[in-house]
């Protein structure tokens, strides 16, 4: 028996990272803390719009009840609800916590804490500060962190790249191995538990919402090595995105929830000047389809309604894909004091003022809802794992967690606006709690007994490094990275169809069976971003797999995952009571026999294994379908 001190370790920097990193030192657990760059320029930084929380100081009547039936029902009742029903309760506490960190949330002329609507629900929710409350919410963690840093408690690895975990003969995470991003070394480093924070994917799609770095190759590594992978079908378009030529940049929901409306003109290919066509003359899309909610449906109802109107019936913005999301009605002053970040992002890469030409927007991918799959603790009679509670994020791997966007407890098949930063700071304080936990309980294996262990990861990790240096094919891991992006936007996004699906998966194969024939043009042994990028590629063809393969063999419509073939559609103008709508509520409720359920991916060489597994409904049975008319 080893008597060192136990240690974890962390990957990744944000929301998430930083909540697990503060619960484990808190509980006098040192951390060994990795990142790809510096830990506040995470991508949590870039989330613009609020969190989430039952405050009610507007007093309309909000409660924790009503916040738990949003979340549930915005996510199509896929996820599974008990975990739901605790982030809910647990978030104004987080919010008041946030509160004590410093975080200046926006306030009320009284000094009561400001709270705006976002989509998918009725009351004012989500706290925010201006709109750049991401940014705030990290700094504000990262101070808490610094302070046990200076005590020797984390020790921060900026600029490394976790390339795999390594376990012991038990199967048991017990470390990481790591990519040294300038010197591009390759080190073991040894923990009793690692968390991974690593955020999201959506750059197997090319252009999205996310920073450069959002690959998700690390949660794909840890697929590759036994770890399952849930409901990655499940990919949230986010409605109004500004579209750019090197990415796509996020115009945050918080623009709807202040007053912004969407609209496009109702002549086909008109090209005049927004503020000269008549109110007549436009198209509030939205507000006529859904006009209970309007503006504030949730993402998933939005994108479709934009790519409706723009792709089947021909009223994109001078024909083009895209439609007005319109702020020239309220006034400037507010708009700058409300949206002061999103105004200057799209002024600075447009050139346009959005408080006075309407903002061109197209939905743009900017969420995986699915990730890693934490419904595992270890049994203590048998030493393996069994099904507990997604509350401890542990994956199916004894010893590896997940948190923040990586993994998928939270959001089923769609995400409410604003849930994202409530689900990454609640899941990154239960997975550190969790992880300190497991390795205060954990008869820990002598170091020596692991030497072996690390010693043969790590020449794996150097072979691989070696092989892609050395390789003189003629495939050039940009160019595949553009086909991938292509691959997945075109055949694998807002809709899909079966046929579609069929060719992505046979040009998913194609494209992992071409990256064994790719080469560097830059081979030098420092700071060569061409190798981690090159790894980056090919884990994220992996994962493309597993959204694909999903999303083939899920032949229904349920949030962001949308097969018009099989759509069950709402009876137009009828309601509960209607003889139509009870026939369609008896079809609801049979398609949810067979289809209100979890995916789950195994990773296999030839391409991902997929099961399906009951969820947890107990919370609010689905007796009702989701309805935003």
């Amino acid at each position: 028996m080893s008597t060192a001190k136990p240690t974890t370790i962390v990957v990744g920097g944000g929301l998430g990272g930083l909540w697990a990193t503060l619960r484990l030192v808190e509980a006098g657990i040192p951390v060994k803390l990795f990142s790809l760059f510096e830990v506040k320029r995470s991508h949590s930084a870039c989330a613009q719009g609020g969190i989430n929380a039952a405050l009610d100081t507007k007093g309309q009547g909000d409660s924790v009840w009503q916040h738990i039936v949003d979340t549930i029902k915005g996510g199509a009742y896929l996820a599974d609800q008990p975990p739901i029903k605790t982030m809910c309760e647990e978030a104004p506490g987080l919010i008041h916590t946030f509160e004590r960190m410093g975080v200046t949330f926006s306030r009320t002329p009284e000094g009561l804490l400001d709270l705006r609507l976002f989509g998918g629900v009725k009351y004012k929710r989500t706290a925010f500060a201006g709109s750049s409350t991401g940014q705030q919410l990290l700094y504000g963690v990262d101070e808490q962190v610094r302070r046990y840093e200076d005590r020797g408690l984390v020790e921060k690895h900026e600029w490394w790249e976790m390339l795999s975990i390594v376990t012991d003969s038990e199967g048991r995470c017990r470390g990481i191995t790591a990519l040294d991003l300038r010197s591009q070394q390759v080190q073991a480093f040894p923990a009793d538990a690692v968390i991974l924070a690593t955020g999201g994917i959506g750059l197997i799609y090319g252009k999205s919402t996310n920073s450069s770095n959002s690959t998700g190759a690390a949660a794909s590594r840890v697929y590759q090595q036994g770890a399952w992978f849930m409901n990655g079908e499940f990919i949230q378009y986010h409605p109004t995105g500004m579209i750019g030529d090197d990415k796509l940049r996020l115009m945050s929901e918080a623009s709807r929830g202040e007053g912004g409306r969407i609209w496009t003109p109702r002549l086909p290919g008109d090209s005049r000047d927004p503020r000269s066509i008549p109110e007549d003359e436009r198209f509030y899309f939205l507000e006529e389809w859904y006009p209970t909610y309007g503006n504030t449906v949730p993402r998933d109802v939005a994108a479709r309604a934009i790519w409706r109107v723009v792709k089947h019936l021909g009223l994109g913005v001078r024909g083009e894909d895209r439609v007005f999301l319109d702020l020239t009605h309220l006034p400037a002053d507010f708009v700058r004091r409300r949206l002061g970040s999103i105004i200057e992002i799209y002024e600075d890469y447009t050139g346009a003022d959005p408080t006075q030409v309407p903002m061109e927007i197209f939905p743009a991918p900017h969420y995986s809802m699915g990730g890693l799959w934490v419904d595992w603790e270890a049994d203590p009679a048998t030493g393996g794992m069994k099904h507990g509670s997604p509350r401890n994020h542990q994956t199916n791997i004894a010893g590896l967690f997940a948190c923040g966007e990586c993994d998928g407890a939270y959001h089923g098949a769609n995400r409410l606006g604003a849930n994202s930063m409530l689900s990454a700071s609640f899941s990154g304080r239960v997975a550190g709690e969790s992880a300190a936990a497991y390795v205060k309980g954990l008869a820990r294996v002598a170091r020596a007994d692991l030497g072996n262990a690390f010693d043969a990861e790590r020449d794996r990790q150097e072979e691989i490094n070696r092989a892609i240096l050395t390789s003189e094919g003629s495939e050039n891991p940009f160019a595949l990275h553009r086909e991938l992006g292509k691959v997945m936007t075109d055949k694998v996004g807002v809709e899909r169809d079966n046929r579609s699906l069929d060719e992505a998966i046979g040009a998913l194969q194609e494209l992992r069976e071409r990256f064994r024939h790719i080469s560097l043009d830059d081979r030098g042994p420092w700071v060569n971003s061409s190798l981690p990028y090159a790894r980056q590629v090919h884990d994220m063809i992996v994962l493309g797999q597993v959204i694909a393969a999903g999303a083939r063999l899920r032949d229904e419509c349920r949030g962001s995952h949308y097969k018009a073939e099989f759509e069950l559609k709402i009876p137009e103008g009828k309601f509960p009571g209607d003889p139509e709508w009870e026939e369609y509520l008896t079809r609801w409720k049979e398609k949810n026999e067979r289809w209100l359920k979890t995916t789950v991916a195994r990773y296999a060489p030839e391409g991902p294994e997929i099961e399906y597994h009951p969820v947890d409904t107990s919370v609010l049975p689905p007796e009702t379908p989701r309805d935003y008319r």
